[in-house]
Parts: C-alpha cells; sequence; structure tokens
C-alpha cells in the first residue's frame, strides 16, 4: 500500500474528500456510509472545511466519525476572512462543535486573503499550544506564497500546501511541488479526478488502455498516477461506497515506466511555471 508521511504520521496516500457533501446531492446517510467505508478501507485522512455546505460537510463527518474519531486524521480549513489570530479561535470552536471532537487534527488556511500570514500562524501556533488542534497548513498557495510563509515567525511550522492537482492540471509540478519537498512537508492534492472530468477529456482512451493493461479503472490509475512521488496525498471525494472502495484500490496499482510516458504524451505537464490554477 503506498503510504506517505503526513503531519507527522504515515497514512495511505488517498484520503477521503467531502465537498459538496452536506448539501443534498445524495442523502446525508448515504455520504456518513461512504465515509465510514472509506475508513474501513484504510482510508485515514478526512479533509473538509468550514466553506462546504456552510458547515454542513463538517456535519457529515462528525456523524461519520461518531466512535471512530481515533480511527480518523482529521483535516478541516479556515475561510481567509477569518484567519485573523482571534478569528481562527472562534472558526476553529464552531468547527470542532460540527465535528463532534475536541482536536482537528490538521488545520488549514483555506486560500490566501488579506489578514497578514504571521497573524494567521499565530493563531494557529496558539491553538497548537491548546491543543485544539495537532499542527497546522495550507490550501491554494504558490511557491512565492510558501517561500514568503517560511519567512514569518513559526512559518517553518507548516505540514503541507493542498492545492489543485491531477493529469489535466499539473502546473504544481514546476514549482509548487519542489518547494514543498523542500520545506519538508507533503502536498494534498484536491479533486485528482478533476471532478471525474478527467474521464471526459482528450487523453481518456490513453487512461483505458492503461487501466487494462493492470485489470484496473481509469480512476484507479488516474489517482495512482497523482501519488506516484511519494509525498502527495490525492483526496478524491465520492459519496458511493463502491466509488470509495475503488479510490482504495489504487493504492496497490503501480504504474510502469510506459504506462508513465503513455500518460505524459496524453497529458502533458506545462514546459515552464504557470499561475496555482483554483476550482
Amino acid at each position: 500500500m503506498q503510504t506517505i508521511e503526513f503531519a507527522g504520521r504515515q497514512v495511505p496516500a488517498i484520503g477521503l474528500g467531502t465537498w459538496y457533501m452536506g448539501e443534498g446531492r445524495a442523502p446525508r446517510s448515504q455520504e456518513v456510509a461512504a465515509l465510514r467505508a472509506g475508513l474501513d478501507a484504510g482510508l485515514t485522512v478526512i479533509d473538509t472545511a468550514e466553506m462546504y455546505a456552510d458547515g454542513g460537510a463538517e456535519e457529515v463527518v462528525g456523524e461519520a466519525l461518531v466512535g471512530r474519531r481515533d480511527d480518523a486524521v482529521l483535516v478541516s480549513k479556515v475561510y481567509p476572512h477569518h484567519a485573523s489570530s482571534d478569528g481562527v479561535r472562534r472558526a476553529c470552536e464552531r468547527s470542532l462543535e460540527r465535528l463532534r471532537t475536541d482536536r482537528i487534527d490538521v488545520y488549514l488556511l483555506h486560500w490566501r486573503g488579506t489578514h497578514p500570514l504571521a497573524e494567521t500562524v499565530a493563531g494557529f501556533e496558539a491553538l497548537v499550544a491548546e491543543g485544539l488542534i495537532g499542527s497546522w497548513g495550507v490550501s491554494n498557495l504558490d511557491a512565492e506564497d510558501l517561500r514568503e510563509l517560511a519567512a514569518v515567525p513559526g512559518g517553518d511550522a507548516c505540514v503541507t500546501d493542498q492545492v489543485l492537482y491531477n493529469l489535466a492540471r499539473r502546473g504544481p509540478e514546476v514549482e509548487v511541488l519542489p518547494a514543498a519537498a523542500a520545506a519538508g512537508m507533503s502536498v494534498m492534492a484536491y479533486s485528482p479526478l478533476e471532478q471525474a472530468r478527467l474521464f471526459e477529456t482528450r487523453g481518456a482512451d490513453v487512461l483505458e488502455e492503461v487501466a487494462a493493461r493492470h485489470e484496473a479503472t481509469p480512476a484507479q490509475v488516474a489517482l495512482a498516477w497523482c501519488i506516484r512521488s511519494g509525498n502527495v496525498l490525492a483526496i478524491p471525494k465520492s459519496a458511493s461506497v463502491e466509488l470509495v472502495r475503488e479510490n482504495a484500490g489504487a493504492l496497490r496499482l503501480v504504474l510502469t515506466p510506459e504506462d508513465l510516458a503513455d500518460l505524459d504524451r496524453a497529458f502533458p505537464a506545462p514546459p515552464g511555471p504557470v499561475p496555482l490554477e483554483m476550482l
């Protein structure tokens, strides 16, 4: 099973995303069942945010973790406009209530806003000191932002940067992934399947060909590609028990040099730096 060092612990390199959960797109019981199935399959990292469904996704996660809190590594994110030193505390306390827990394992700045990074870091560090969060990180920060963060007092405690990264969005490979590795932090890849749009793009036929070689699915190939470096944690979202189990199967899929070459031709990396993309 492909694992990754994440926030000081070894975890499977595929976790559970929750973007769009809690919005009524699927029955709540189905979303809860999917998360529990992921835990059963060994997918220990659950990623959520106060933004998702205005806290509704955190409530789904909280229900899924009843009696199973210690099975999960829980990640949530704070809005940029809540990221003052006092604001992060209030936001964190609200998230803890929705999540039905006394701690968030990794707490992220969702994207950069108007509050200075130094102020946000100070707020995060105070939460760490009180045991409300285990560690902290960032999301949607580019390489220049990471360098600025590293210069802030306490900024070197950042454990991860969560960015949009998949076969169709390879920009982070140019600067973000190397910057994160140099800083000793992991990268979390959100929308690693491009919200299923990967399977409708030019190159989808190559995904199917590679999958056929391994008796796997295109989604498993795309996830195995995403985590291939050993420093990326992919967090696909699914409200389907069956698809969550399928995603977990990608942890045991090893792509060959031929597979990787074919995927490179179908989904080429950018020749140079590109602005960090967001969904």
